[in-house]
């Protein structure tokens, strides 16, 4: 089946939760413990809770909307749609913005778990290669993801057994002398910076406009990748925190890899390297797939440049938005900062499931509304994350949503003009 803009119809509910694991796996337990773990402390776990509940509240949110809107763009479609234009394209804006920042971070954990002496040009390469797999097709990108995520848990499997045989562990929530102390502020930022890992499961309302039956699937889909992904987070950094404390784990640049080697399991260091520098692949995989939807769905209402909205009459890709989105990371990843970017990506996609979550508030009982608390603890979750982050990454971060804003502003006066 294809769709008015030339998109198919291919996944499944199987398809849908392997997507969404794809992008959430390799960006929390490779990339967002460690500076999660310098802001919180022994709380880590606190903190990740906290950032499962209102990522939990936002995907309830959006599986809601995306059944009734199955159409590629996410959130961008919803704001539009249930709060108007404005918010639309801010929520469309925050996405391609931060996550474009997602896609440089997990490019560059590529980069430093596989060839550390050569990260920058290792990240940039990966983004290329990526670009192309996305550009055969979406069933092509599908089937890679779901052989990297079999894969990877199978390595964090292996970290888990290792970890929990060594001899010197300890509580998982014990203090650290070398650990910042747990404070609120600290618990709040840590959490902002691990919804960073859960933001994933967007890929799968993104792909609204090729998952068949939407209305059933996506909402399915939804909160088991979720769920599966948490048990895994909770799994590892647990165990992450028993072998190394906190202090140890929120200086650590290859986290999992201090892990085995703390436990006396050395051998599984390459595994891990390579299981790591997979992780970050699918994750990159699937952010550039969305990424490249949502800035379709923008470019069809020429939020973007109406030449991004071209699919592909064989593959059914919309190949030159996966070219923009893809030329972009590259550029990002050869100069961002990891933590920087991870920190900013937190900022805009907050920002992004706030207006999800608002849109959801406006659903009536006939159109399948999730319970009044959920868009509500939602809404207020973000807003708290959002400015609980590094002030660096707030003001940058609302420094672009501001330039988003201006940006509406200046494409209605320059519309209007064009009419008048």
């Amino acid at each position: 089946m294809t769709t008015e803009a030339g998109l198919r119809r291919e996944l499944g509910t199987f398809d849908a939760v392997m997507t969404g694991l794809g992008a959430m796996i390799g960006a929390g337990v490779f990339a967002a413990f460690a500076p999660a773990a310098d802001a919180a402390g022994s709380g880590l776990l606190l903190a990740l809770g906290l950032a499962a509940i209102v990522a939990y509240c936002n995907a309830t949110s959006s599986a809601r909307l995306a059944a009734r809107y199955p159409a590629s763009g996410g959130t961008y479609v919803y704001g539009r749609e249930r709060l108007g234009p404005f918010w639309g394209h801010l929520a469309g804006w925050g996405f391609v913005v931060g996550k474009t920042a997602s896609c440089a971070a997990m490019a560059l954990v590529v980069g430093s778990y596989a060839w550390p002496e050569h990260e920058r040009a290792v990240a940039v390469a990966a983004v290329v290669a990526l670009t192309v797999v996305n550009c055969l097709g979406v069933r092509k990108a599908v089937w890679l993801t779901w052989t990297i995520v079999a894969a990877v848990l199978l390595v964090l499997a292996a970290v888990c057994v290792a970890a929990w045989s060594g001899d010197d562990i300890r509580a998982p929530w014990a203090a650290d002398a070398t650990a910042p102390d747990v404070t609120v502020g600290g618990v709040l930022r840590a959490a902002g910076l691990l919804f960073f890992a859960f933001a994933g499961y967007a890929r799968i309302a993104t792909l609204g406009e090729e998952v068949r039956d939407p209305a059933r699937t996506i909402p399915r889909a939804v909160p088991l990748a979720l769920g599966i992904v948490l048990v895994v987070y909770a799994a590892v950094g647990s165990a992450a925190l028993a072998v190394l404390g906190p202090g140890a784990l929120a200086d650590a640049s290859a986290p999992l890899t201090d892990v085995v080697r703390a436990a006396n399991a050395e051998w599984l260091a390459p595994f891990v390297r390579t299981g790591a520098a997979l992780a970050a692949l699918g994750s990159l995989l699937a952010l550039i797939l969305g990424v490249s939807r949502t800035t379709l769905a923008m470019a069809r209402d020429r939020h973007l440049p109406g030449p991004l909205t071209a699919v592909h009459p064989r593959t059914a890709a919309p190949y030159r938005a996966e070219i923009a989105v893809g030329a972009v990371v590259a550029v990002v990843a050869a100069t961002a900062d990891l933590r920087g970017a991870i920190g900013f990506s937190s900022f805009g996609v907050l920002a992004y499931y706030a207006i999800a979550n608002a849109s959801a508030w406006t659903l009536t009982a006939d159109e399948a509304r999730p319970p009044r608390a959920v868009p509500v603890i939602g809404l207020a979750g973000c807003v708290v994350l959002a400015f609980a982050l590094p002030l660096t990454s707030v003001l940058v971060g609302a420094g672009v949503l501001a330039a988003g804003a201006l940006s509406y502003g200046v494409r209605g006066r320059w519309a209007g003009a064009g009419r008048s």
